[in-house]
């Protein structure tokens, strides 16, 4: 018992930095900078690296629940995403405990524990940024809890980072995409997002170690 307490103690710290991190770099742009507009110049830009400030309403790659159900509304499919994370929060964390109760390896705590600590970060900002913060749209915005952009629930996640490593044209002679511009990596994300791709990304390259059970 006292070692997974310990264990726990030790996971929750790692899950608190992440989440720290997070809020803060989303509430330092959100309460600084306007919305970065398409063609409107980036906040930091090193060619490699850029800092914007985009809002995303859906989940990643910025896909809607409503793009994949079509007969459904736009707010009925935020709400549905929302709601989602709400109830996987709770799921995540009970795995995250009987993992360590069972002293399973400690690359899968520590993926579950990055892959939380994501999923909490971009949950906040699902439920309580449309409530606590005013419009970004043309905008710095300001706290004004209840009498922000929306409701709760229907909160947009801040994703600020981007990592344009190199870009090309594609060959004319290819079909359908010839000719059309491509940049290697254009995806605008934050640290939650980060954190839970580093999660899954340790289980899928370490699968052996994570999961020894299984092999």
């Amino acid at each position: 018992e006292f070692l997974t307490y310990m264990s726990l103690k030790k996971s929750l710290l790692i899950l608190t930095l992440i989440l720290v991190l997070d809020q803060v770099s989303k509430i330092y742009i959100k309460l600084n900078f306007p919305l970065t507009l398409y063609g409107q110049a980036a906040l930091v830009d090193w060619g490699w690296f850029k800092i914007l400030f985009v809002e995303n309403k859906g989940m990643a790659w910025g896909a809607k629940i409503n793009d994949f159900i079509p007969f459904i509304s736009e707010r009925t499919g935020k709400l549905m995403l929302t709601s989602f994370r709400v109830f996987a929060v709770p799921i995540i964390f009970f795995w995250l405990y009987d993992s360590i109760k069972r002293s399973e390896s400690k690359l899968l705590t520590l993926s579950i524990t990055l892959i939380l600590a994501g999923a909490i970060g971009n949950l906040i900002d699902s439920v309580f940024y449309g409530y606590l913060f005013t419009e970004s749209y043309l905008n710095v915005a300001t706290l004004s809890a209840g009498n922000g952009y929306d409701n709760l629930f229907f909160g947009n996640v801040v994703d600020m980072l981007q990592f344009p490593l190199f870009d090309w044209y594609w060959p004319s002679w290819i079909p359908f995409i010839g000719g059309n511009h491509f940049t290697f990596f254009d995806p605008v994300f934050n640290l939650a997002d980060t954190s839970i791709s580093t999660g899954i990304g340790i289980m899928i390259v370490f699968y052996k170690r994570v999961f020894p059970q299984n092999t």
